[in-house]
């Protein structure tokens, strides 16, 4: 596919936009996209031009088309994946990390907290990983 027509103003959006200010790589790639597609490049010749992958300049394409400029530039935000403890959970996890080490313990490992917190509901697949961001994010440090 040949190009894009760009607007007089989009036009010198997208190069004070590329000139100045920090923005992050992706959204610069995306603006020289629409510069070079305005061009009239062909896509293989933007992605070659600027070393990416020709389906993103393809998409990049597409937003612009239907969305506009705005759309085109920015991210969209991306899922992740969902959320495994809850916030009672966690609260859980910090509150057995405070009790009393277990015996022949001088206090709560990752380790011992992990296996102790197994053994409750809830728990059963929780990791060693798990227990110390969980811990990391509530500012408790077991090493």
């Amino acid at each position: 596919m040949v190009g894009i027509k760009i607007g007089e103003e989009e036009i010198k959006f997208l190069r004070e936009f590329v000139k100045k200010g920090r923005k992050s790589a992706r959204e610069l790639t995306r603006a020289r996209i629409l510069l070079l597609a305005n061009q009239q490049k062909r896509d293989t010749e933007i992605a070659e031009i600027l070393g990416i992958g020709r389906n993103t300049v393809w998409r990049t394409q597409k937003r612009y088309r239907e969305e506009g400029l705005q759309s085109a530039l920015t991210e969209k935000p991306r899922p992740g994946q969902p959320q495994k403890y809850t916030e009672r959970h966690k609260a859980e996890l910090i509150a057995q990390a405070c009790t009393k080490s277990p015996d022949g313990s001088k206090r709560w490992s990752l380790t011992l907290l992990t296996e102790e917190m197994r053994k409750k509901e809830g728990f059963e697949t929780i990791n060693r990983e798990s227990v110390r961001l969980i811990l990391k994010k509530a500012k408790q440090s077991l090493g």
